[in-house]
């Protein structure tokens, strides 16, 4: 009698709404959730007017209409699970497991059909092995320009001038201790060479000359004595290559080792770099120095003008010095690079200031602005600097950079 009810309540439904699909209606009862009966067991309104939130610029009727029947099915089986429990024959949590795909296989020779569940082949898992991070003991900075300025003049100028090319090469290789390996110790050495080379269209002799010349090596060893500074010893070691001439004269200004100067320093340094690693300060300070200054040829220059007595090619001084180095990002393409030294043995004081301020346009192409201030107590005494001495180079050209970590 039970059952004649339901189907006949099914039936019901399926007269009243005849849109309603009557495959969902007739599929076995399923329990699925608990739900107020409040809630469910709510008559539809099928023929009533819906009111919607938004408007729609196209008929919303058949998306009323969907919601309709599909409410109304819910209640349908809703009801009957509340009226006939027994028949309910299924959870939704301990549902059967679904039946289970099979493999045919044939065997001629036997005549044989076989059905069995296909073989699973499970995944054989790879462990790839990562190779083992390198750690250097050495990192290598290696840096390479050629900056130039070039300019040409018609005879018929009306301002008159001279045609002129200038070429800067600039070369800088650092090779520091890894310190990350080797905390405890900080061993930094630098090298750099620039020469300049001008044409020199005054110069009745030559023509060129030579308006840069300097090779410079600086060492550090230390080893830390309280957080950024360190117990250190340090060397540098500076002089030309080329010969220099006065224009219109032969004349010689400078040569190898004329001048040349050599200094060693005992003392602390303190090396500091930001997390982020765009700035870098390095200061060593010598309170014990000692410093000797060379020249070698004394038979076409004037030892006196490199703060050597007349006759002699070398002078020893004892005394004291200071070195501080910035290297800082600016930008991610400015870079300003400062480094300044000063040394005195107390009855006269020499100083060196260079700045470097790189503007890259490109990884290859950048603008560079170059000045050098220097101090030399032990020079003769010039009119109009005194005795102060200054350079400053503009210049444009290619870079080349690499570094390993």
């Amino acid at each position: 009698m039970k059952k004649l009810t339901i189907i006949l309540t099914l039936a019901a439904a399926l007269h009243c709404q005849a849109q309603t699909e009557p495959d969902y209606l007739l599929v076995p009862l399923i329990f699925e959730k608990y739900q107020l009966v409040e809630n469910v067991i709510v008559t539809p309104d099928i023929h009533g007017e819906s009111t919607d939130a938004y408007t729609l610029n196209a008929s919303d009727q058949w998306l009323a209409q969907a919601k309709q029947q599909s409410d109304h099915v819910q209640a349908v089986r809703y009801q009957a699970m509340i009226d006939n429990p027994q028949l309910v024959t299924f959870n939704e949590n301990t549902l059967p497991e679904p039946p289970k795909e099979y493999a045919l296989t044939a065997d001629p020779t036997q005549g044989r059909l076989t059905i069995a569940p296909p073989q699973v082949v499970e995944p054989v898992e790879t462990t790839i092995e990562e190779p083992p991070v390198e750690v250097h003991d050495w990192l290598h900075i290696f840096q390479s320009s050629l900056h130039f300025t070039q300019a040409y003049i018609s005879g018929n100028w009306y301002q008159g001038g001279q045609n002129n090319l200038n070429i800067l090469a600039d070369i800088k290789w650092d090779c520091n201790l890894n310190q990350d390996k080797h905390p405890n110790w900080l061993f930094n050495n630098s090298l750099s060479y620039k020469l300049g080379i001008a044409t020199a269209p005054g110069d009745s002799i030559r023509d060129y000359m030579i308006n840069e010349d300097n090779f410079l090596f600086t060492s550090q060893l230390g080893y830390k004595a309280v957080k950024h500074w360190y117990y250190s010893a340090m060397l540098q070691f500076k002089t030309q290559f080329l010969n220099n001439y006065k224009s219109n004269t032969r004349d010689m200004t400078a040569a190898f080792l004329s001048p040349g100067e050599l200094n060693l320093g005992l003392g602390m340094t303190y090396d500091h770099k930001t997390p982020d690693g765009n700035r870098t300060i390095t200061v060593a300070i010598a309170p014990l120095s000692y410093n000797l200054k060379i020249c070698r040829n004394i038979t076409d220059l004037d030892p006196t003008a490199f703060g050597i007595n007349a006759g002699h090619h070398t002078k020893h001084s004892f005394g004291s010095n200071i070195e501080a180095k910035l290297n800082w990002k600016l930008h991610p393409n400015v870079q300003w690079q400062s480094r300044f030294y000063v040394f005195t043995d107390y009855s006269y004081v020499q100083g060196d200031w260079e700045n470097t301020l790189d503007f890259s346009i490109t990884k290859y192409l950048n603008t560079q602005i170059y000045t050098h201030l220097r101090y030399d107590k032990s020079r003769p005494r010039d009119k109009d600097w005194k005795h102060w001495q200054f350079k400053e180079i503009l210049s444009f050209g290619i870079t080349y950079r690499f570094a390993t970590n």
